[in-house]
């Protein structure tokens, strides 16, 4: 059996039993090193080496989380709660509460696209904005599932769909891997490529808002996070903004999630809102809070510089190739539950696309696939198990900001809602596109 199919299905059977997603991680590595050919020392090592790789990263959600926390204390996110009430109608409270719950959602929703496209930062918005959210999600009783797949659906059909910031990368990357593997195509097509896919996405995002999790649902406030302060000072609230524009530009100049955050924070310190030994607390608390997603990006990287050095994934899909024979529809259902399984256990759809695009692109032409049809079936196939996967930072992100109470399941309410969300209408959609294109 495939190294890399048992130490994913490992690592996802661990994470179901609410095991600790990082202890998950590495006994999957460990499966699947050793199933791989590689000794204990080797898969240890290897396992080891990989977590350099995402030092940064973590570092940088660390610092984000204390940002994030410390803007929560100015005073910003309780002027924000009120604007938003504000603009709905108090004549009838029912009626009300349906229009400010679905204000919430669409401002939720743009947020998580433009994050994407117009201002990329991706996941970095989430720890800011978010938690100081929560005690409006709770008074509406909006079930935080939703939120995670309206977040998850902004970080991810966008960047499938729109050549623009990171859609620009993920689209230049299906164009190059195409181009080395022997397929030339016009960078222009990708998104008419996509188009039936994220339909797909769209439809599941429909669902989760109109059927699965529409009902209300009841937390709790919890004060160590959630307390509004007595009195809003508004130079306090003037140097909030502040500190989060100049975090943003300096994100964006610098390209640095930690200097980003580091200049939000200076700013804090610096106009006085943030002070001494309480600013040190906070900032403490905020780290604390980003800890979680900081140690899985951590465990992520060594499990898939693990299942890179098994030689087991490319075997994956050149295995999958001798059974699909001359059966195209056999063939785009079979690419697309290598590409799911792949991005599942590595976590990105960006690093999926190189790994099977050498072996997706000859193996559609010789099923006579149009160049649309690839470019659908590789594209769909990297985007999958961005959504669903434990280690996906598309899932990692919602769940840091929604669970800064400790009242969001990672696992069961961000993973495996997001999975039966987008991950099976992207396999309908993205074979359909593959069979009509």
């Amino acid at each position: 059996m495939n190294a890399v199919v048992i130490s994913v299905i490992v690592m996802l059977l661990l994470s179901l039993l609410r095991i600790h997603v990082v202890v998950a991680l590495a006994v999957g590595s460990l499966v699947g090193g050793l199933l791989g050919g590689l000794s204990l020392n080797e898969t240890v090592q290897v396992f080891t080496d990989g977590l350099g790789d995402s030092a940064s990263v973590a570092l940088s959600y660390s610092l984000l989380g204390a940002f994030a926390f410390v803007i929560g204390k100015t005073g910003l996110p309780d002027l924000l709660i009120q604007s938003v009430i504000k603009l709905s109608s108090k004549k009838d409270e029912a009626q009300s509460k349906k229009k400010l719950k679905a204000l919430v959602i669409i401002l939720v929703l743009i947020m998580a696209c433009f994050s994407q496209n117009v201002i990329p930062v991706h996941i970095a918005f989430i720890p800011i904005l978010i938690p100081p959210l929560l005690k409006l999600f709770n008074e509406l009783q909006i079930d935080r599932r939703l939120i995670a797949n309206v977040l998850t659906f902004g970080l991810i059909a966008p960047y499938v769909l729109l050549p623009v910031g990171f859609g620009q990368i993920y689209q230049g990357i299906i164009v190059e891997n195409m181009a080395l593997s022997g397929l030339t195509v016009n960078p222009s097509d990708v998104p008419m490529a996509m188009m039936i896919p994220v339909i797909g996405l769209a439809a599941g995002l429909i669902i989760s808002v109109f059927v699965s999790y529409r009902k209300p649902k009841i937390y709790q406030n919890v004060q160590e996070f959630l307390q509004a302060e007595a009195k809003i000072n508004k130079q306090d609230i003037v140097f909030a903004i502040l500190s989060v524009l100049i975090a943003l530009a300096i994100q964006l100049y610098l390209d640095s999630m930690i200097f980003g955050a580091l200049a939000g924070i200076a700013t804090l310190y610096l106009s006085r809102t943030v002070k001494g030994k309480q600013g040190d607390e906070w900032l403490t608390q905020g780290m604390k809070m980003m800890a979680f997603i900081g140690f899985v990006m951590l465990s992520a990287y060594g499990f898939a510089n693990v299942m890179r050095a098994t030689g087991d994934v490319e075997a994956l899909v050149d295995h999958a190739a001798v059974y699909i024979g001359n059966q195209q529809w056999l063939g785009a259902l079979i690419m697309l539950l290598v590409g799911l399984l792949v991005t599942l256990g590595i976590g990105s759809s960006f690093s999926t696309v190189p790994i099977i695009a050498t072996i997706f692109v000859p193996l559609c032409v010789e099923l006579g696939f149009s160049p649309m049809a690839t470019i659908a079936l590789i594209g769909t196939a990297g985007a999958l198990g961005d959504a669903g996967s434990p280690v996906s930072d598309s899932t990692l992100g919602p769940t840091a900001g929604l669970n800064a109470d400790g009242q969001h399941n990672h696992i069961w309410d961000t993973v495996v809602p997001t999975f039966l969300h987008y991950n099976l209408p992207l396999i309908v959609f993205g074979w359909i596109a593959a069979m009509i294109l």
